[in-house]
């Protein structure tokens, strides 16, 4: 596991899919199932629109999963597929130089960064909030602190449990995302 710095001076709190990294949170899914594809975008779009919460939108994949993602289809697809945008990880890079917690906070699923973390397809990074319907083992390239998010309202409520550990003053915490998934996010972050 990566060290936690305990003098960490800000905080960016950030969303994964489409805002760090063009993919969506079910595509390893889709990679390993691709005759779920259509019923996965549908689900995505449901919870993305706020027609279904990120709990039911997990219920719904479970009952359609005929058996768990493995750790080996998950690396199969990372291997083929992993990619980020231009920069992430020389910003999570001078993040970290500059005592600046970055926090990967999505409503992707945990054993997806376990498994990048595991490769060092990303630099550590002290937390990681996802969703837990796929978890892997513990091991120790897993960050540091992992907080479950099971709905998309956890981010704000992830964020706020970090910020208030670290002591972050609000005048030095950024929120960053892209869709209808980060509107509790956004709303907490301009109400502090």
């Amino acid at each position: 596991m990566a060290e936690i710095n305990l003098k960490y001076k800000a905080i960016v709190s950030s969303d994964w899919n489409e805002c760090l990294a063009p993919c969506g949170p079910f595509d390893f899914i889709s990679f390993n199932h691709p005759e779920l594809a259509v019923d996965l975008a549908t689900i995505f779009q449901q919870y993305t629109g706020n027609m279904i919460s990120l709990g039911e939108a997990a219920c719904q994949i479970q009952d359609l999963l005929p058996v768990p993602i493995t750790n080996e289809q998950m690396d199969v697809y990372l291997d083929k597929s992993f990619i980020t945008y231009k920069g992430v990880p020389e910003l999570i890079e001078w993040c970290s130089i500059k005592n600046i917690l970055f926090m990967i906070n999505t409503t992707g699923m945990v054993g997806y960064f376990q498994r990048i973390f595991a490769k060092n397809l990303l630099p550590p990074v002290p937390v990681v909030s996802a969703h837990p319907m796929i978890r892997f083992p513990e091991r120790k390239s897993d960050p540091p602190s992992l907080y479950d998010l099971l709905e998309i309202q956890d981010k704000s409520k992830n964020t706020a449990a970090v910020v208030r550990s670290f002591n972050i003053p609000p005048e030095k915490i950024i929120v960053m995302g892209d869709s209808g998934g980060d509107g509790p996010h956004f709303e907490w972050g301009a109400g502090i």
